[in-house]
């Protein structure tokens, strides 16, 4: 199994299958190298499947490689890099604004080529991260910071402390004395707002903070449980499979299960 695609679009056969030798000798199997001699024939090959990195020429004939990246979906948008033989300073401007990576004028050097795919790669890699990352937003949360208005103060104070001191035991008690209120008065105030008991609240919010550690980072379990303010590795390993269904270990290859991240 690849862990690219990188589509190489040029009308000129020799800067094409050039530029497709430099990169598999690259790549060494590990991304897979295909390419398209025309825009219309890049279009076809991004609606069916996907592309992580495009490099393109700009001018070609019938469909250029600027309007190849504005019909291009933005949930498939792949990282771009333009490859031109022309120092356009219109082209340059349209690029950016598209959301380009680089502009390259050809010849290309080959150093300067892989370095540019080089971060490709790792920019592709962050937009599959956050994409993950974007999924395991626990909704409950989500709904307590967002329902019908914002948490006020002294809730939204408490909720700022909590999330700066969440690696440390706080107790209800802690919270409720850094926004100068009474304990009783704020597990009240807390729930009346957030719709979760300060409890849940903390379980919740630690969780969320494991799932994006586990995801995002190569951390032990142990310096995750650490980390989101559980004292032992066991207990913070029976809570997470009590709320997700699974050990945090399967829940982190499920997840990052082809993603290039490591």
């Amino acid at each position: 199994m690849y862990d690219k695609t990188i589509l190489v679009v040029d009308d000129e056969p020799r800067a094409r299958e050039g530029m497709k030798r430099l990169l598999e000798k690259w790549a060494s199997g590990k991304h897979r190298i295909i390419t398209a001699s025309n825009g219309q024939e890049a279009l076809s090959i991004l609606q069916r499947e996907k592309v992580h990195i495009l490099l393109t020429d700009i001018r070609m004939p019938e469909i250029t490689g600027l309007e190849v990246l504005e019909r291009i979906r933005e949930e498939t948008f792949p990282v771009v890099i333009i490859v031109s033989a022309y120092p356009d300073f219109d082209y340059a401007q349209k690029a950016i604004a598209l959301g380009v990576l680089n502009y390259l004028l050809k010849p290309v050097k080959k150093s300067e080529l892989i370095d540019v795919i080089e971060k490709a790669v790792d920019v592709s890699n962050k937009k599959e991260r956050e994409k993950v990352l974007e999924k395991v937003v626990d909704d409950k949360l989500i709904n307590a910071l967002d329902y019908h208005s914002p948490p006020r103060e002294p809730v939204r104070e408490a909720i700022q402390f909590i999330d700066q001191h969440l690696k440390e035991d706080l107790s209800l008690k802690d919270v409720a004395e850094h926004v100068h209120l009474n304990p009783s008065y704020f597990s009240t105030l807390f729930k009346e707002q957030m719709k979760l008991t300060f409890s849940e609240y903390m379980t919740r919010r630690r969780m969320q903070r494991a799932k994006e550690l586990l995801i995002a980072t190569k951390m032990t379990i142990s310096e995750i449980a650490e980390e989101c303010g559980y004292k032992t590795p066991k207990y913070f390993i029976q809570l997470f499979k009590e709320m997700e269904g699974e050990t945090p270990n399967s829940y982190r290859k499920r997840q990052n299960k082809g993603l290039s991240m490591f």
